[in-house]
């Protein structure tokens, strides 16, 4: 197995890690899942990077790697909405999407089509971890001088993430539009 594939698996066993530390009720738990957060995600940066790099693609990595993104972030909303710091309605936006977008790429895959991912994806992704860290640490230290930012990070996660969802579906707009035959 290669490096980028290990970096993918232990983004995968560090959900678990991440979930039972920020349930923890002890001092300095908040800055500790961060951590584990931000440590993850950053796996997912590396392992692209290295594979890329390293010409090490593999078929495992191209399946694993997007599940691993998806359990990490979907792990993280679902602990966001039940410590009351995430509306469901912004968790459950999120995750249809990731499983839309999922459903949709299968099938074009299945077809023989590739749709490229976007911008408006690697957007996705950035404030998607910029603001649940800024959730998980109850959006220190900008509480401080009273500026919103997980708010407002959250918010472009949003924007950004049903734009990429809309743009992978124009994109593959062929497979669930009716032809013209």
């Amino acid at each position: 197995m290669n490096l980028p594939n290990k970096l993918t698996l232990a983004r995968i066993i560090l959900v678990p890690v991440f979930m039972v530390t920020a349930w923890l009720r002890l001092p300095y738990a908040d800055y500790l899942a961060t951590a584990v957060f931000v440590v993850a995600a950053l796996t997912d940066t590396l392992d692209g990077y290295l594979a890329r790099r390293r010409q090490e693609i593999t078929r495992f990595g191209k399946l694993l790697d997007p599940l691993a993104d998806k359990l990490l972030v979907s792990a993280a909303l679902l602990v966001l909405v039940e410590g009351g710091r995430l509306g469901a309605w912004v968790a459950m936006i999120i995750i249809g999407r990731e499983f839309a977008v999922t459903g949709l790429r299968a099938v074009a895959a299945a077809e023989g089509i590739i749709i490229a991912a976007s911008r408006f994806g690697k957007l996705k992704t950035v404030f998607q971890i910029i603001a649940i860290a800024a959730l998980l640490l109850r959006d220190y230290p900008f509480r401080t001088w009273h500026i919103p930012f997980a708010g407002i990070t959250m918010s472009l996660a949003v924007v950004f993430t049903v734009a990429s969802g809309l743009d992978y579906f124009f994109k593959g707009r062929e497979l669930w539009l009716p032809s013209a035959e």
